[in-house]
This record gives structure tokens, sequence and C-alpha cells, in this order.
């Protein structure tokens, strides 16, 4: 064990762990309205129609693949299916979400650089976070499809290494050996993903950790026509808001 194995696999976990907590927090407090995706509907629908449920879709496939296989361990499923059938199960439905995700990804690429509007409305942190988040689905790929064995063409199974080491890393005791001892391609593709996470807080992606739970809650909301007046109840009084602040034109008063 080296000292950039350290760096890499005990320190800068935890470095982007607490930007991405500092930086949530950081974001809320001062930054709420800018907490949102900055949608660029209006601008083209026609492509966004495809690509946003492909990549998001897609992506929630990936996260609960990455779930299951870093946080459940290998001697449990080993309970109820044979390590050749979770590899199987792994490997087709990991390329199906993977290649859903980066066909996603592309289509949103090119909808916003060939777009005039929305590429206008791009922003060089939405490049950086493009440009990093590609990579991720990219080197996920990679690792799927070419990261079971090591250069010297021995057998690799990340959930005896990656999984471990993540685990490790929740009970603050990182084991970097197991971490040390992964694939390149994991290595790469676990590298991108943590800058991802390092740029979470700082750009539109932030919209990931936003759960609307006040739309439960809310009152129902009521539409009325520019021309016709709404419906008075027996009482006089209009059924739905009351109104703050402005005239009451149905009652002539404020």
């Amino acid at each position: 064990m080296n000292a950039l194995d350290i760096l890499l696999w005990g320190v800068v976990p935890y470095l982007v762990a607490l930007t991405l907590i500092a930086g949530l927090i950081w974001r809320y407090r001062y930054d709420q309205f800018g907490w949102t995706t900055r949608s660029s509907q209006l601008y083209e629908s026609r492509l966004l129609r495809i690509a946003s449920p492909l990549f998001h879709f897609g992506l929630l496939m990936v996260l609960g693949g990455h779930l299951l296989g870093l946080l459940v361990p290998k001697a449990w499923t080993d309970l109820v299916i044979t390590q050749e059938t979770y590899h199987f199960i792994a490997l087709s439905a990991g390329t199906l979400a993977g290649i859903a995700t980066l066909v996603g990804i592309a289509l949103l690429i090119y909808r916003r650089r060939t777009t005039g509007p929305v590429f206008l409305a791009t922003t060089r942190n939405d490049k950086l976070m493009y440009v990093i988040l590609a990579g991720a689905i990219v080197f996920g790929l990679i690792a799927t499809l070419t990261g079971d064995h090591t250069p010297t063409g021995e057998h690799h199974n990340y959930r005896e290494t990656v999984s471990i080491w993540f685990r490790s890393l929740l009970v603050f005791q990182p084991n970097i050996e197991a971490m040390a001892a992964a694939t390149w391609q994991f290595k790469v593709h676990i590298l991108i993903g943590l800058a991802l996470f390092a740029l979470v807080p700082f750009s539109r992606l932030v919209h990931a950790f936003t759960v609307p739970l006040h739309y439960l809650f809310r009152p129902y909301v009521v539409y009325r026509s520019r021309d016709a007046l709404p419906p008075v109840a027996s009482h006089g009084r209009v059924r739905g808001w009351d109104p703050v602040g402005t005239r009451d034109r149905d009652r002539g008063e404020r």
C-alpha cells in the first residue's frame, strides 16, 4: 500500500463527502432560487421527450444496480443465487441500463449543442457537468464489460474488492488494500464518480436532492376564467383562496 492509494481511497472519498454535504447546505441557504434544473423545455421538446426518459430511467436502473452490488455482501446473494447467475443478471441488466443512460445523455448533449436558445443558455458549469457525467457513464460501461479480469488475466470480482472498500468507508475504516486490488477500469470509474459527486452541489444536478413533498399537503389550486365570474357560495364568498392584499372583484372590496 503506497501513499497514492492512501490518498485516493482513504482520504479523497471523505473530502468528497464533506464537499457534497457542505455544498448542499450552502446552496440551500444562499441559493434556493438557483436550486433548479433550469428547464429548457420551452425552447425544444421533441428530442427532450425521448432523451429525458431514456436518461432518467436508465440512471435509476444504474443507481439501483450500484446499490445492490455495493451494499449487499456477496455472502448474502450466494445464499439465493449462484455467482454465475448473479454475474449474468448484473452484466445484462447493467449493460442495458448503461446503454440507455448513455444514449439519453448523448441526445441531451446533441440537443443542447444544436438548438440555438438551449445552447445559449448553457454555462461553462453545464459543459463541465456533462463531460464528467458522460465520462462516469462511459467508464461504468467499460468496467461492466471488461473489468472482470486483471491485466495479467486473473479473474476479478468487484464485490470482493470495490464493494468491500465501499462498505468499509461507511464505518470509517477504509479498506484501502481491497480497493487497490481492483482493476483499472473500476478505479477510473470511481474517481470520475467522486468528481461528479463533488460537483453536484454547484451544478444543476443539485435538483436530484429535491423531493417535492409539499405538493402532498398544499391546498387545491382554483382556476378562474378572465371573462366568466366564478361561482359564489350561499354565504356570499367565493370558494378557494382568500384574497391577500388584492382586490376581490366579486365583492368590490380588499
